[in-house]
């Protein structure tokens, strides 16, 4: 199930440092000439790992922010299951990385943006949330979600010109 943060809450006001953080990574995407998409997976206040989409400079369909912070994130813990994590994105996981999430056990799945297209946390469909999977994240939805949809809509607007 999709959520937004309740206002005046602590943990959204972390949710939004952390979102506002992400945003940072995914401006290191667009000047990369990437779809800006941000990520890191947090646990006790600290990113372990972080990433921005990085599919066309890397020549790889797999470098998507997310599977990037994962990545990152289970090397410096040493593990492949990041559990009590939390994984910031400024848009809605696809199912690619949506899977990933649920291989890697995080705990909380924080997004900005939804993706009416591809979005695998209940926009388009709901991995996320599939009850035949052996794991089911925590998911918020919409955090800053405006700032991230205008990145997503400035960048491609300026592509189409």
């Amino acid at each position: 199930m999709v959520t937004g943060p309740a206002p005046n809450d602590a943990l959204s006001r972390d949710d939004e440092r952390w979102m506002r953080h992400a945003l940072d990574l995914a401006a290191r995407a667009e000047a990369e000439g990437e779809v800006p998409v941000g990520a890191m997976v947090v646990l006790e206040g600290r990113v372990l790992g972080e990433g921005w989409n990085r599919p066309i400079t890397s020549c790889d369909p797999t470098a998507h922010a997310e599977i990037s912070a994962i990545r990152a994130a289970a090397i410096h813990i040493g593990n492949y299951r990041l559990t009590g994590a939390t994984l910031y994105v400024t848009l809605e996981p696809c199912p690619m990385c949506a899977g990933a999430m649920v291989h890697a056990r995080v705990a909380r799945v924080v997004y900005g943006a939804r993706d009416p297209l591809a979005g695998a946390a209940g926009t388009a469909i709901d991995i996320l949330g599939a009850r035949s999977l052996n794991h089911h994240p925590q998911v918020v939805g919409g955090v800053l979600g405006e700032e991230c949809g205008d990145s997503l809509r400035a960048f491609f607007r300026a592509r189409r010109s």
